[in-house]
């Protein structure tokens, strides 16, 4: 499970190599209220956003031994928004004191056939979820903390179930390559959201 919307950072004469720095963790549905409340008086917003997205993951099997992935994300709150694609790197091995996962990622908007167009490209849908929730922020740190639903009917989220008794919290930054200090920055926030949650690093290859 990854994090909700990605701001995109617009770029002008050439690419920026965007990486996310990330921590995750998980809140009993007891807990939400007592998070908020203390996300409000650390965050800039101290009424957060709410989001619904209907997100589905997109695999390209080739003759790697790891599929390829893409996910497709659409606003369920917002009619007429965009989508977002978004590609999340391998988790970089780097230095293991470092304090949060690190990721290449990408994230563009697109127009509303982007399932089709990933599908005429060779694509095939691995899984969906609907993800509801808050957005807090904190300078460029996003805070989000919300509940994963289970898709019922394919391809739509009307009737999605949820998925446990828990929230799912993911603290990330998105910031160009060798910003390692941003690690810092994050892993110093979380520390004060305990003993209410614990964000750790958490390797999504280990939990497959």
């Amino acid at each position: 499970m990854e994090a909700p919307p990605v701001t995109t950072m617009p770029v002008s004469g050439g690419t920026i190599n965007m990486m996310e720095y990330l921590l995750q963790g998980s809140i009993l549905d007891q807990g939400l209220e007592s998070l908020l409340h203390r996300l409000r008086g650390l965050c800039d917003n101290m009424e957060p956003e709410t989001f619904a997205d209907h997100e589905s993951v997109y695999l390209l099997k080739g003759q790697q031994a790891s599929p390829f992935v893409l996910r497709a994300r659409r606003p369920l709150d917002r009619p007429g928004s965009p989508w977002h694609l978004r590609y999340l790197g391998q988790p970089e091995a780097g230095d293991r004191s470092r304090h949060t996962l690190v990721r290449n990622c990408v994230d563009i908007a697109t127009s509303e056939v982007l399932p089709e167009f990933l599908q005429e490209m060779g694509f095939r849908m691995d899984h969906e979820f609907v993800a509801k929730g808050h957005l807090f922020r904190k300078g460029a740190m996003k805070i989000a903390v919300f509940k994963v639903f289970r898709v019922l009917v394919a391809g739509t989220a009307e009737g999605a179930e949820p998925l446990s008794l828990s929230y799912l919290v993911e603290l990330s930054v998105v910031a160009p390559a060798g910003q390692d200090s941003v690690a810092d920055e994050v892993r110093s926030f979380a520390e004060q959201l305990k003993p209410l949650v614990q964000l750790e690093k958490i390797d999504p290859k280990r939990l497959m």
